[in-house]
C-alpha cells in the first residue's frame, strides 16, 4: 500500500471513494485526485527514467509531439490546436528554435509566410525522451492488466477533451 500523506489521503482508507458516495464527496473526491495526479505527474517527469530525466519541460514536449504529428504549421496554427495564444506559443519555440530543436522554414506555398518545423536534431530529441516516458508509464501501471491500461487511458483521454472543450467555450475569441 502506497504511503498515505495528505496528498494521497482523500478518506480514511488512503483514498478510495465510498462504494456509495454522494455527488458532493465524490466530486470532492474526483477534484482531490485530480490535483494529486497533476504534483504527481510533475515529479515523475523531474525523477524520469534514465539519461533523459529531467530534461524536457512540458511545453517544449506538446510543442514537438504536435510538431512531429501534424507536420510543419505557423505559429497561429500551432496555437490554434494546442488551446493557447499565439504570443504564448512564440515565446515557447523560442528557446527550441535557438537549441535547434525547432526550425522556421518557407512555407511550401507561400514563401513570405513562415512555418515551424521539427528539426532532424528535435525529432532525435523527442524520440529519446519518448522512449523514457513510455518505460515510465510501463514501470507506474507494471501490475495493470492489459483492460486496466486501456481503460485508464480511454478516460483520461475523454477527461481531458471535455477540459478542453470546456476551456475553447469559456475563451474569449482571439483578436489578430
Amino acid at each position: 500500500m502506497p504511503p498515505q500523506d495528505m496528498t494521497t489521503a482523500a478518506s480514511p482508507s488512503g483514498g478510495a471513494v465510498p462504494e456509495h458516495p454522494g455527488p458532493d464527496r465524490l466530486l470532492d473526491s474526483l477534484q482531490h485526485q485530480v490535483a494529486v495526479f497533476a504534483r504527481r505527474a510533475e515529479q515523475t517527469r523531474l525523477g524520469g527514467v534514465g539519461q533523459v530525466r529531467n530534461s524536457m519541460d512540458r511545453a517544449a514536449y506538446l510543442l514537438l509531439n504536435r510538431l512531429d504529428r501534424e507536420g510543419p504549421m505557423g505559429v497561429k496554427a500551432l496555437a490554434a490546436g494546442m488551446g493557447i495564444d499565439s504570443s504564448t506559443v512564440t515565446r515557447q519555440v523560442a528557446p527550441l528554435v535557438d537549441t535547434g530543436l525547432v526550425k522556421r522554414t518557407s512555407h511550401p506555398e507561400d514563401g513570405r509566410a513562415v512555418v515551424l518545423q521539427l528539426s532532424p536534431r528535435g525529432q532525435a530529441r523527442l524520440d529519446e525522451v519518448r522512449a523514457s516516458r513510455r518505460e515510465l508509464m510501463s514501470q507506474v501501471t507494471d501490475g495493470w492488466s492489459q483492460e486496466e491500461r486501456d481503460t485508464f487511458c480511454s478516460l483520461l483521454t475523454r477527461f481531458n477533451s471535455s477540459l478542453a472543450a470546456r476551456q475553447a467555450a469559456h475563451q474569449p475569441p482571439q483578436s489578430d
